[in-house]
């Protein structure tokens, strides 16, 4: 039995709320990973780690996303309760970083990572989808705003815990960290309870196994949705790998302190935070293709500048002018996956997207650490350069939606 499609949901005025909302709970779920990036150095100097077992770390967590962001689709689209759902997501994000300041072994440090990458699963498959269908004719704006909310988490963390590890050792700075988390935590189950994000679905929405197993299969027969997952898992890939040698690379070779450690990735997320919506805008107005695939060649661009002239300022300033271009990406593959896959399967294709997004996360960090013990840590750079152009490749073979 096929799936029944349904129609979209144009969102009222006040629905507006619920947009900002939830961008504050994904801000939230990128919070603690882009303070954690800011920790490695710290870490790796204490556990006495190499480059390899550095990017293992990070590694770790992106395979468990991996693994459970297709379940987590499946979850979703058979599930209701969105609210209830992205709360859980939130807490099971932050929880393990507390953990992680507790503990002295590099196991348990890599299951810490995993859970969090468990947490993740739920998020994106949940938020993406519920945007999407509020929204129809605006979604790439309307996911960029949502993404500017992973920006600032991602912007705003690094320059505060840099801040604060001038008075706090990286434990400590671990442990108070979660006190805003709380915070903003409960009053997300507040406020998404009161726009009655936490009910649940409707009876038309809701997708028996058979039903559901049947539209999957007619799902991953999708070629954009094979390509765009595929492009987009070498485009984390190369993010993944950026966020993880960036630091350390800031600290070991050219002898920043955590807090200028901190404010180069500020400096990073916040051009990503004035690219997003600009990007977002465009491919509403021009097309998700053009816009994807200039972006993609001026971050290969970008990238390679950073390599050629590491150790100088004007690597510095080409942090900001990457961040602009790479993750001016993001809400726009998001929007063409939702455009071009069934509007009832629309958790499951973005929990594909991210499935693959963390199969990439994952293997670049090792690759880069690989690259970095043998050849350099500047020569990651020129990986880099590599796996964005590849990503490129995977676009260009994408067919416009109908």
């Amino acid at each position: 039995m096929s799936a029944v499609v349904l129609p979209e949901q144009p969102a009222p005025q006040s629905a507006w709320r619920e947009l900002w909302l939830i961008t504050i709970g994904h801000g939230l779920t990128h919070w603690y990973p882009a303070t954690f990036y800011l920790l490695l150095p710290l870490i790796g100097n204490e556990l006495g780690l190499s480059y390899s077992q550095i990017g293992l770390i990070m590694t770790c967590k992106y395979i468990a996303s991996a693994v459970a962001n297709v379940p987590g689709g499946v979850f979703v689209d058979t599930v209701g309760r969105k609210g209830l759902l992205m709360a859980v997501s939130l807490f099971w994000i932050g929880f393990p970083y507390l953990l992680i300041g507790f503990t002295h072994s590099y196991l348990m440090l890599l299951a810490c990572v995993a859970l969090v990458g468990v947490g993740n699963s739920l998020w994106h498959p949940t938020a993406i989808p519920t945007l999407g269908r509020r929204y129809p004719e605006r979604k790439g704006l309307v996911l960029s705003i949502h993404g500017m909310g992973g920006n600032v988490g991602d912007a705003v963390a690094p320059v505060i815990i840099g801040a604060a590890l001038s008075f706090f050792t990286w434990r400590e700075v671990v442990v108070l960290n979660v006190v805003p988390g709380l915070v903003v935590a409960l009053l997300l189950f507040a406020f998404l309870g009161s726009v009655r994000l936490g009910s649940r679905k409707a009876e038309a929405e809701t997708l028996s196994f058979a039903e559901y197993f049947a539209g999957l299969r007619d799902l991953f027969r999708s070629r954009s949705l094979v390509l765009l997952s595929t492009g987009s898992a070498f485009r984390t890939m190369t993010q993944s790998t950026l966020l993880t040698f960036l630091p350390v690379y800031l600290a070991h070779d050219m002898g920043y302190s955590p807090f200028w450690v901190g404010a180069c990735l500020f400096a990073l997320q916040a051009a990503g935070f004035a690219a997003s919506p600009v990007a977002g805008h465009l491919s509403d107005r021009m097309g998700r293709k053009q816009i994807l695939m200039s972006s993609m060649a001026a971050s290969a661009v970008v990238l390679a500048a950073m390599a050629f002239s590491g150790g100088s300022l004007l690597f510095i300033a080409l942090v900001a002018v990457l961040g602009f271009f790479l993750y001016a990406t993001r809400p726009v593959i998001q929007a063409w996956m939702l455009d071009a896959t069934p509007k009832n399967m629309a958790g499951s294709s973005i929990g594909v997207l991210f499935g693959a997004q963390a199969l990439g996360g994952a293997l670049g960090p090792v690759l880069g650490g690989l690259v970095a013990d043998r050849f350099g840590l500047l020569a990651t750079f020129y990986f880099l350069a590599v796996t964005i152009v590849i990503a490129n490749l995977f676009v260009i073979g994408v067919h416009k939606p109908e």
